[in-house]
C-alpha cells in the first residue's frame, strides 16, 4: 500500500481512509550474501533493483477490500506462489495500526505486506533464482510486476 495520509497510532478502523492507493512489489532476498553474513538481512535486502514495485498504482477507491485480492508468484511462466490477501497474518488494516503505535506514517510511505507460502528458500530442497530467469508478481485488480533476473559480477 502507499498511504495518501500520515499519521501515528492510527486505529484499524480508519486504517483504510489513510491509503492512497496500492501496487505490486516484490521484495527479493540476495540470499547468497545474506548467508555469507551469518544470515544477516540487511545487505541481502539492500541492494540496487532487489525492491521492484509497480508497473501501476491503483487508487484505493478501486479496491474497497484489500482482503479480497488473489496472488501469484511466477518464475518462467511455473507458479511458485499463490494466496489470497484474506490469508495474511494482519490484515493491511491492523498493520498499519501496528506499525502507527511506534512510527509516524508520512504520505508516500510504501507499507509492504507479505507473501504467500512457497518462497523459494523454503522449499525442499530450497530453490534459487538464476540469472536469467523472468519475475512476475501479480495481485488480482493491480497487475503484473514482471522483472528479469541479472546478477552483476
Amino acid at each position: 500500500m502507499v498511504l495518501g495520509r500520515g499519521g501515528r497510532r492510527i486505529p484499524a478502523s480508519r486504517a483504510l481512509g489513510y491509503v492512497f492507493g496500492y501496487a505490486v512489489l516484490n521484495d527479493l532476498s540476495a540470499r547468497d550474501l545474506q548467508f555469507a553474513r551469518g544470515g544477516q538481512w540487511f545487505y541481502g535486502k539492500s541492494l540496487d533493483g532487489l525492491c521492484p514495485a509497480g508497473p501501476v498504482l491503483v487508487t484505493a477507491d478501486e479496491i474497497l477490500d484489500p482482503q479480497d485480492l488473489e496472488l501469484w508468484l511466477r518464475v518462467n511462466g511455473r507458479v511458485r506462489q499463490h494466496g489470497y490477501t484474506r490469508d495474511m497474518i494482519f490484515s493491511v488494516a491492523e498493520a498499519m495500526e501496528d506499525l502507527s503505535r511506534g512510527i509516524t506514517l508520512l504520505p508516500g510511505d510504501v507499507i509492504a505486506t507479505g507473501t504467500p507460502a512457497g518462497m523459494g528458500f523454503g522449499q525442499d530442497p530450497p530453490v534459487f533464482l538464476e540469472h536469467g530467469d523472468v519475475v512476475e508478481a501479480e495481485v488480482s485488480r493491480i497487475g503484473v510486476l514482471r522483472n528479469r533476473i541479472r546478477f552483476e559480477g
